[in-house]
């Protein structure tokens, strides 16, 4: 199955036209110099750099590390918030034809100094808030600010030549190295320049993701600078949520978490306390439940889902027809081929990774021979092309007739109730025998000066309603609502460990 002309179309014909797809990043950060020039385009509400003077800084970086005798494929590690600096860190090193590393800035010294050893690492750059703390490190340690008084000129390098290192679960569960090259960063970021009406050189993002996550580097910093629009830092994301009215995004990146809070807030302040310019989310890296994109319908802001995976530069599937389609993660970008092998979703294309850093047992679990990521998520397609995650191979629940059960196909129907925030459905016990059984997180903001009583009671309701339509083996047969948060993981999905 091939998609090429969906997203494309949607883009006015004069903007399609200028963006050509430039498969590395030394080419683009060249590339969007020459193009945006004096457009503004970092921000951090106190100082904001040009493209040109971005780019200018770039250069001097570029020649700092040349300086200190890195070669071609030697790798860089960046800790740091969603800062200017730690963008243009990363531009500098991958435009020099080094890899690079965004490391989680949660992470402390000892697990730092362990990542640097485990890829490698030759120097690590550090911002202001996380230098002080790191004490010895198995490599040489510099400020993210650093640069030299001249500059060097991009490297030239292939499009399969590594560019980064993401960490990742991938697609059995346990911390790995994703390695992605020139071209899987670039296609994701021109796949996230695709959406309806004019993009280029006309938008404002807060960015409020991690340059640590995939869907932070690529859709929420590669691509809006990809289209020449303001990219705004978030290294407190909820400082730059409270200064929303003052910066007037007009997009947002964001995982349905974040969504939630922005309209926790709405119902206390209003709609102008997100700015009155926003015109679209771009919301992924979790479920996005239907009332989310039902309510910022509401409020005249398009919440736009997808699906994607770090191994696959993150764009794999969008979907902007939410309002028809509000349970599909959308139709395939382009230039990209995808097909289903025993229910689980395989892909191959420009956005593919290289491997599992080290790891060659695990990258051959996943990526095959002839280039097909093995995805481990249970899809299906509609006739019309809009694709479906039923649920993930590795959560199965296997009945004791040798049934399989989805927990997510579960889950779907849950999350059509207004009144559910979040739930989980898992294998358990009752007295001594297996069930199915789903915790539930409300949101309590439905349920004013209800007792908890008529809250677990109004749940109890809804799992008869939601059993009613499961085959007898697939039924819920044990409730708990929760009155405090899941464990989430860093992309703030619902942790199933």
């Amino acid at each position: 199955m091939i998609n090429n002309d969906y997203f494309p179309g949607m883009l006015p014909a004069e903007e399609l036209a200028q963006l050509k797809f430039i498969p590395t990043l030394p080419e683009f950060v060249t590339w969007i110099e020459q193009k945006w020039g004096d457009l503004p385009c970092l921000s951090d509400t106190v100082e904001t750099l040009s493209y040109k003077q971005m780019c200018d800084m770039v250069a001097r970086q570029r020649a700092l590390l040349a300086d200190m005798g890195l070669q071609k494929g030697d790798k860089v590690a960046i800790l740091d918030n969603t800062t200017m600096q730690a963008v243009m860190m990363f531009l500098a090193v991958t435009s020099a034809g080094l890899v690079a590393i965004n490391l989680p800035a949660q992470l402390p010294p000892q697990a730092v100094a362990g990542c640097c050893m485990k890829f490698g690492v030759k120097v690590l750059a550090a911002g202001k808030d996380f230098i002080a703390t790191l004490g010895d490190m198995p490599c040489k340690v510099i400020a993210i600010t650093d640069c030299a008084d001249h500059a060097a000129p991009v490297a030239v390098v292939d499009k399969d030549d590594a560019a980064a290192i993401f960490f990742t679960g991938g697609t059995t569960g346990s911390p790995k190295g994703a390695i992605l090259p020139h071209r899987a960063l670039m296609r994701g970021a021109l796949n996230g320049v695709y959406a309806p009406g004019s993009q280029l050189a006309c938008h404002r993002y807060a960015c409020v993701l991690p340059l640590s996550h995939v869907f932070g580097l690529i859709r929420s910093t590669l691509s809006v600078l990809f289209e020449g629009a303001e990219w705004i830092a978030a290294a407190n994301t909820k400082e730059t949520i409270s200064k929303f009215p003052m910066i007037k995004p007009t997009c947002l990146v964001a995982v349905p978490g974040i969504c939630e809070i922005l309209l926790g807030l709405v119902k206390m302040y209003g709609k102008p306390f997100l700015g009155g310019n926003l015109q679209f989310i771009i919301s992924g890296a979790a479920n996005v439940p239907p009332k989310l994109i039902r309510e910022f319908d509401a409020l005249g802001i398009h919440l736009f889902a997808g699906y994607g995976m770090t191994e696959g530069a993150n764009l794999t599937t969008g979907n902007i027809d939410v309002v028809q389609k509000p349970t599909s993660v959308g139709k395939l970008y382009p230039e990209q081929e995808a097909k289903v092998v025993d229910g689980e979703l395989w892909f191959r294309g420009d956005n593919v990774f290289l491997g599992y850093y080290g790891d060659p047992e695990k990258t051959a679990e996943t990526l095959t021979p002839d280039g097909w990521i093995k995805t481990g998520d249970l899809v299906r397609f509609d006739e019309e092309g809009y694709m479906y995650i039923v649920g993930r191979i590795k959560n199965l629940i296997i009945l004791s007739n040798g049934e399989n059960v989805s927990p997510e196909s579960i889950e779907e129907l849950f999350y059509k109730d207004i009144k559910l925030r979040d739930c989980l459905v898992k294998e358990d016990e009752l007295d001594g025998r297996q069930v199915i059984a789903i915790e539930i997180l409300p949101r309590m903001d439905e349920f004013a000066d209800m007792p908890w009583e008529a809250v677990e009671a109004y749940f109890k309701d809804l799992v008869g309603k939601v059993n009613a339509q499961l085959p007898t083996t697939h039924q819920v047969g044990k409730m708990t609502v929760r009155q405090e948060d899941f464990k989430r993981t860093g992309a703030m999905k619902v942790s199933r460990n």
